[in-house]
């Protein structure tokens, strides 16, 4: 039996007028996700365990298996993972966003990726801040795109922090780090700015009508977890399709293959049909494959609802109708779609609701065919609730009578 998920970060969402309302996901031309729905078996999901933040990490997370109260500390040390940042015990790690501010006595957040800067133009400056900003005590490590590390080492873990996407359009005053160890990353932010005032990649950026990254976004900080193997709990080889070092850190430490796709961006610009033939690639070899799509949950953060639209389209296309094809020629398998978490477009960010998920086996027997076409409110329709959240794997790699009995 072959396994491979496959999930669309951010798909689900609030129904929208302008859509008839409907949500993106309904509305969007999705036949191969409808496929999956209305011929095997469809639920609701809830990704987000009680009193834990709606993030990607622990959405994620629970996917795989993992129930983030037992362990998580945050998502910075699951970056950490991918980028080969080796963490010491009493290393705090951060995620570093690089930013565009407004220039003004009350900055708001205009923009949390700095107009989607490019790897290559943003580890120019990571390498200048941390030859300005870097000592014994800070690190800084560059990533993808807008999305890089600092570490702290030796550093505080218990401030109240702010992810920068939640913050869109709003003064960042009232959401700076506070608490114990606040002044010390506050001071590093602060003084990225003057920094990055006059740097040339910023003039460059400005001179072809790009947004410059005027400041650092100091969050999600965490210590290194110590959790089972996915590998070992459930006695599968796998491999983690993913453009962002979170999902990548996520896999490296479930004991994944990190399998890397030329042209994943993390973007709607991504190479989402190198991805889906990367996974049907390596089920060749390997039991499980986990093939992670961000674009959507950007468009959400952006709030561009035709971007999400085109976003949800191209991934059902591209990835889901791709794997559809090629898993009949690798013999038994199952295949999952879903949606980590809604990002809906009003909000611009996460929030914890159930989303849809689909089920679809090669043993006609494990499809319940509710003929229900895939989406939120089609999957409340159904009656069916995967929750806990990380029970869902149990479900998908053994008996899906536990989920639709």
């Amino acid at each position: 039996m072959k396994y491979i998920i496959l999930l669309g970060d951010g798909m689900a969402d609030y129904p929208i007028d302008a859509l008839n309302g409907k949500t993106p996901l309904e509305y969007a031309h999705t036949p191969n996700m409808d496929r999956m729905a209305a011929q095997g078996n469809l639920s609701l999901i809830d990704t987000i365990p009680p009193g834990l933040a709606p993030g990607s990490d622990v959405a994620n997370m629970a996917v795989l298996g993992y129930d983030s109260r037992s362990f998580y500390s945050g998502r910075a040390p699951l970056e950490a993972a991918n980028m080969g940042v080796a963490l010491a015990p009493d290393d705090v790690a951060f995620r570093c966003n690089l930013v565009t501010l407004s220039d003004s006595s009350e900055p708001v957040m205009e923009d949390f990726t700095a107009d989607h800067i490019s790897s290559n133009e943003a580890a120019r400056i990571i390498k200048d801040l941390d030859l300005a900003l870097g000592s014994k005590e800070f690190s800084f490590h560059p990533g993808v795109g807008y999305r890089h590390l600092l570490v702290w080492h030796g550093g505080e873990l218990g401030m109240k922090v702010t992810p920068p996407h939640d913050i869109t359009g709003k003064k960042i005053a009232p959401w700076l780090p506070s608490g114990t160890g606040a002044d010390a990353i506050s001071r590093l932010m602060d003084l990225s700015r003057k920094v990055l005032a006059d740097h040339p990649v910023n003039n460059e950026r400005v001179a072809r009508g790009a947004k410059p990254a005027t400041s650092i976004w100091l969050w999600g900080q965490g210590r290194a977890p110590k959790i089972e193997k996915f590998t070992d709990r459930f006695h599968l080889t796998g491999g983690m399709i993913s453009a962002v070092d979170l999902l990548n850190g996520i896999g490296i430490y479930a004991g994944l293959e990190v399998l890397k796709v030329e042209g994943a961006t993390g973007y709607t610009d991504t190479n989402y049909l190198g991805k889906a033939q990367k996974a049907l690639e390596a089920l060749q070899r390997l039991d499980f494959v986990f093939l992670h799509v961000e674009a959507p949950d950007e468009m959400g953060h952006e709030g561009n609802l035709q971007g999400k639209i085109k976003a949800i389209e191209d991934f059902d296309d591209k990835v889901v109708g791709t794997a559809l094809k090629g898993l009949p020629g690798l013999g038994e398998y199952r295949v999952a779609v879903l949606s980590d978490h809604p990002t809906p477009i009003v909000l611009k960010t996460h929030i914890a609701d159930p989303s849809p998920v689909a089920f679809l086996s090669s043993r006609a027997s494990e499809n319940r065919g509710g003929g229900l076409p895939f989406g939120e409110g089609n999957a409340r329709i159904s009656g069916n609730m995967i929750a806990p959240g990380y029970r869902f794997i149990e479900s998908f790699t053994g008996d899906l009578d536990h989920v639709f009995g």
